[in-house]
């Protein structure tokens, strides 16, 4: 039975909390709870005082935040937001609830300053206010926040103010599905019908027929590649479910094609899966289970529920397409028998046959038309050497191998929905127990491939350096190009679990991660060597002086670097040529000057400028903030790379081929000088170059070779845009 939450619409503060915790427990379990607007600024009910939300509930009201969150979080546990049976966890709730009425839910400045300090200290090393998932605690306090007008007013206008830590856990909260349903709220009210209730219907993701503690899902990888970003998504619903329930995931490796799989892709994708957070603790491998399968197949065999096909593959395909039996149809148990017998031995005649399901030959659902079970390889096994000649197929090896392991949900994106049918007769022909299948849309990018097959040949054609290259969409390849795994989670885990299949941009996961890195990454200088402008100042020191400055000066706790000013230094020409003679300009981390003469040769190009410092000149005042660098011995070289996508057209049709799709260059390097300091970075060390983006350091530099730089999208336009579209200038090589 639905609980009913009723909300004032005009209420002031707006229960943005209330509407948060219900819109999680959807997420969960659907429709278990209606949310429903009153067109009023309060609401009253028999013995309840004037209320901005309100539940009635087994004669009792519940008519305050706190209150309905409490009562929400205690009816639907399965929620994780609040588990009333853990007392430690429900202590420290309990607490950041009533720290969100008794501190949060003021005007007074100066009381609202020590708990914007407190909450920022407290939220130093921790994601969530109590444990490793968003819980009521997040959603109140985030909500009393959302409503307090003196909060929005500094995070407007004065963010730093509040704290690096207390800001990003609010902007990630205000991330959240949940944060956006309440945000969301009171524009839906306006909306038609039927858009509120697509609108909320992305929040029905729970499990049918889940129990407390008795949910198992898996995670099936093949080992035939490196993880990406789609098995990421996957692995973390799993990961999600099975937390969310208290039950447990399986780490499977679904090993039954020994021509693609190695233990070098094993061993890399249990490495990407603990970089991503996911527990990896579970191991199985369906070929621990061959042997169970062969006898399930000979039960088949005798069954009368499948035969041995040597049908070439070209005729069976077109025999499939048009729905007609095989030849092999109807042949006695016996002959099967015998067939699979030389199947199992790898002779020359078992080799050209394959073991199909008897389902329908001319069903209306193609998957269900004699599907192949298995299939002859004489390629050795990485796990079980040359036992096997035989291997079962995924559509028959899963459904078994979920079963016998306990799998309660089988969790897989909906592209699969039509093998759904066959899944379960499967199960059925077998007598075995049945899963709940459950799926969840696939994560589709624009000029983006997630084909393994199509990845391996970028591979071997020599068009990226391997499997981690910075323009691959696997794990290792966008953390090498400086994705930080927490945006990654968040991300993923804000796509949720939508039916919609969708072709995403890049841009929102880019944003995402520069909001993470963007408060820890210390600020350095680079100029271009491409036609570098050479700088006179006056007034400036003519023997070098040494500085220490803040690497970042909204967060010293990074620490200091050593900036060295001097009468000489350089410009990148794009500044250099912009300026004109008696204009006051900036130079970043110093002052202001006057620009006294700007030299330029024929076709235009600055060739040298001189300056005069004018120190007491009013920064606020100049349009002009110029990046630059004292020119000598204090300057390291460096390489900065930058990448476009590997493919040129947007969305892959079915008919499309690769080869014709291949970005002509793709890969953009220029030479650079940049402050010494950036000789003390680390390999994967994320920088921001002032005026020029952040980067990631992929190599440090060496005797022969230059530190590189690989640049950062940060989700504007401009990062994320293909550099082979027509209407883009031509990128620098």
């Amino acid at each position: 039975m639905s609980t009913k939450l009723l909300i004032a619409s005009k209420a002031t503060p707006f229960p943005y909390g209330a509407i948060a915790v219900a819109a999680q427990v959807n997420a969960v379990k659907a429709n278990a709870v209606t949310v429903e607007f009153r067109d009023a600024k309060t609401l009253e009910a028999d013995g309840a005082a004037k209320a901005v939300a309100l539940i009635k509930y087994e004669g009792n009201n519940y008519d305050n935040v706190n209150a309905i969150a409490r009562l929400l979080g205690r009816l639907h546990p399965e929620a994780a937001i609040y588990n009333p049976k853990d007392p430690i966890s429900s202590t420290l709730i309990d607490q950041w609830l009533d720290f969100a009425e008794s501190k949060l839910a003021t005007a007074d400045f100066k009381s609202l300053d020590g708990a914007f300090k407190t909450l920022n200290k407290y939220l130093t090393l921790r994601s969530y206010l109590v444990g490793y998932h968003a819980s009521i605690a997040d959603f109140v306090v985030w909500g009393t926040l959302r409503a307090s007008p003196v909060f929005a007013r500094i995070i407007k206008t004065k963010k730093e103010s509040l704290g690096n830590y207390l800001v990003r856990w609010y902007d990630y909260i205000s991330s959240l599905e949940a944060a956006q349903y309440a945000l969301n709220s009171l524009q839906k009210l306006t909306k038609a019908a039927q858009a509120k209730t697509s609108d909320q219907g992305k929040f029905e993701i729970g499990l049918t027929e889940a129990e407390m503690g008795k949910v198992c899902t898996r995670f099936p990888p093949e080992p035939s590649g490196y993880l990406h970003i789609g098995h990421a998504k996957a692995a973390l619903m799993n990961q999600y479910f099975a937390q969310t329930y208290k039950g447990k995931l399986i780490i499977r490796f679904d090993d039954t094609n020994p021509s693609k799989e190695k233990t070098e892709f094993e061993d890399s994708i249990k490495e990407d899966l603990a970089l991503i957070g996911v527990d990896s603790s579970v191991v199985t491998h369906t070929s621990d289970y061959f042997d169970q399968m062969y006898d399930y197949a000979l039960k088949m065999i005798k069954e009368g529920k499948a035969y041995v096909d040597d049908t070439d593959q070209a005729t069976m395909r077109d025999e499939r397409m048009k729905g007609l039996p095989s030849k092999c149809r109807d042949l006695s148990v016996e002959e099967n028998l015998r067939r699979f017998e030389e199947m199992k031995n790898g002779t020359e005649f078992g080799q050209t046959c394959c073991l199909r399901a008897k389902i329908k030959h001319d069903d209306l659902n193609g998957t269900l038309r004699d599907p192949v079970i298995y299939r002859c390889n004489l390629t050795p096994h990485h796990y079980t050497g040359d036992k096997w000649k035989i291997y079962p197929t995924y559509d028959f090896a899963c459904p078994i191998v979920d079963s016998i392991e306990g799998v309660s949900h089988a969790l897989r994106t909906n592209e699969y929905r039509d093998r759904n049918v066959q899944y379960y007769w499967m199960l059925e022909a077998l007598g075995l127990r049945k899963p709940v299948i459950w799926d969840f849309s696939r994560m589709n990018f624009v000029y983006t491939l997630l084909s393994k097959r199509k990845l391996q040949w970028f591979v071997n054609e020599g068009h990226v350096t391997g499997w981690d290259d910075p323009r691959f969409p696997t794990v290792r390849g966008i953390r090498r190009r400086g994705l930080t795994i927490e945006a990654l989670k968040q991300y993923i885990l804000m796509q949720g679990a939508s039916q919609n299949t969708l072709l995403l941009e890049w841009d929102k996961l880019w944003a995402i991660n520069r909001k993470v890195i963007d408060p820890i990454a210390p600020r350095h200088t680079a100029v271009l060597k491409d036609n570098m402008v050479h700088v006179n100042i006056q007034g400036a020191p003519a023997t070098p002086e040494v500085k220490e400055v803040p690497k970042h000066k909204k967060n010293l706790d990074i620490g200091q670097k050593k900036t060295t000013y001097s009468n000489h230094i350089v410009f990148d020409q794009e500044d250099a040529v912009s300026l004109e003679v008696g204009e006051e300009i900036t130079l970043m981390d110093w002052g202001n000057a006057f620009v006294r003469k700007v030299e330029k040769d024929e076709a235009g190009k600055a060739t040298s400028v001189d300056l005069e410092l004018h120190l007491e000149g009013d920064f606020k005042k100049t349009k002009k903030k110029i990046s630059w660098l004292s020119y000598g011995d204090e300057v390291a070289d460096v390489v900065l790379l930058d990448y476009d996508y590997l493919i040129t057209k947007k969305k892959v049709e079915e008919g499309d081929d690769v080869k014709d799709l291949v970005t002509p260059v793709s890969e953009f390097k220029v030479s650079a000088v940049a402050d010494a300091n950036v000789k003390d970075l680390k390999k994967g060390d994320i920088i921001q170059f002032e005026r020029k983006g952040y980067y990631i350091l992929d190599a440090p530099a060496t005797d022969a070779a230059p530190a590189h730089f690989i640049h950062i999208p940060d989700g504007k336009a401009t990062s994320t845009a293909s550099k082979a579209d027509d209407k883009k200038p031509a990128a620098k090589k």
